[in-house]
């Protein structure tokens, strides 16, 4: 396998630039997840790495060497595209081994190579079908199968599930995940589905407007956010945002946060912040309390069973604010319920949008 070295990666489309400046380190056997919104470039860097899209500046590098001028197939890579690629005319077994009867690898190579991606990823009973007859599922693990064949250095995965229904993504996220286990190859996975990144990553890169807004294992993302952004694409439902004041200890008081009707939220003291400064207050919709004696009272707008537990959607001085509990006492809830936010699960950022302490 190899570790791959993105090096101060600029890309531009005439005067109109996309990646500002990308710095990463991708290590042996890692699987790393670029996430983010439509346009953050998180594709763009992709086909960068692959050889699909020029450098406008910067280096990639894969195991050391440097690859800008390389053409993609001496990169000695694989790419799993979103929309398969798979030759309507060739059968299954002929579509993975294509790549290596252009090579002139011996037939007996080829047959222990195809026999034993097929048996990794359960194609065995399909070989002989052509991708017409395959289902969406099948069709996906058989661009697997075409890229694991080659033994490439590392495995690159463009949105590869976005065509697929919720219970098939479900089921190829776990097959995906089992077969970095069993190869354990370097693998750069691209979604825009936060649950995908959550699930797969070793490592979360998350992206917006080209550029890297934090790096780190998930629950690290999840748990302490580096800015606004990435505390409200990671998790769903999204983080809750609520605007006030910082009020600093004092006079046996504590910190907290002043809201819009003067409440004060008790939160750790934060250092780096000063006194009646703008802040932004988070928590998520799990941490949030209903208690008959909750400091702030907001109203019921829709209540949302989904099965394993209830969202309720409110609306908290005027903004959309959300509850995610397990309480099924919840789907009687009444014009208004009462909240609490347990002090170690609040997030405070300041006016820039960054994470305070």
């Amino acid at each position: 396998m190899a570790s791959i070295d993105i090096e101060s990666v600029r890309k531009s489309y005439g005067p109109f630039p996309v990646l500002h400046g990308v710095d990463l380190t991708i290590r042996d056997g890692e699987f790393i997840v670029l996430v983010g919104p439509s346009g953050c470039g998180k594709s763009t860097l992709l086909r960068m790495i692959a050889g699909l899209e020029e450098v406008t500046s910067g280096d990639i590098r894969i195991s050391g060497n440097r690859v800008n001028d390389l053409a993609p197939k001496d990169r000695d890579i694989a790419m799993v595209f979103q929309s398969y690629a798979l030759y309507p005319h060739m059968s299954v077994a002929d579509n993975m081994s294509y790549s290596l009867r252009l090579r002139k690898t011996a037939k007996e190579k080829i047959a222990s190579a195809v026999g034993g991606a097929a048996a990794k990823l359960g194609l065995e009973p399909l070989l002989e079908r052509r991708p017409k007859a395959l289902s969406g599922g099948q069709r996906q693990r058989v661009a697997m199968g075409r890229a694991i064949v080659r033994k490439p250095k590392a495995f690159l995965f463009d949105e590869p599930l976005s065509n697929l229904d919720a219970r098939l993504r479900e089921q190829m996220r776990a097959e995906i995940k089992k077969l970095h286990a069993d190869l354990k190859a370097t693998s750069i996975y691209v979604t825009h589905d936060q649950i995908e990144a959550m699930t797969l990553a070793d490592r979360i890169v998350a992206m917006h407007g080209g550029v890297v807004q934090q790096v780190g294992s998930p629950l690290e993302l999840y748990d302490t956010p580096a800015n606004l952004f990435v505390a409200g694409f990671i998790g769903s439902p999204g983080m809750n945002f609520l605007e006030g004041r910082y009020v600093v200890p004092g006079e046996g008081k504590g910190a907290g946060i002043r809201l819009s009707d003067g409440t004060v939220v008790p939160v750790a003291s934060r250092t780096g912040i000063g006194p009646d400064a703008t802040v932004t207050l988070g928590i998520r919709p799990e941490h949030v309390v209903i208690s008959d004696t909750g400091m702030l009272e907001a109203s019921v707008d829709l209540v949302e069973p989904t099965g394993f537990g209830i969202i309720l959607h409110l609306s908290l001085h005027g903004l959309p604010f959300k509850i995610f509990t397990l309480d099924r006492e919840a789907l009687s809830a009444g014009p208004t319920v009462r909240v609490d936010f347990p002090q170690k699960y609040l997030h405070v950022f300041d006016d820039k949008g960054d994470r305070v302490g």
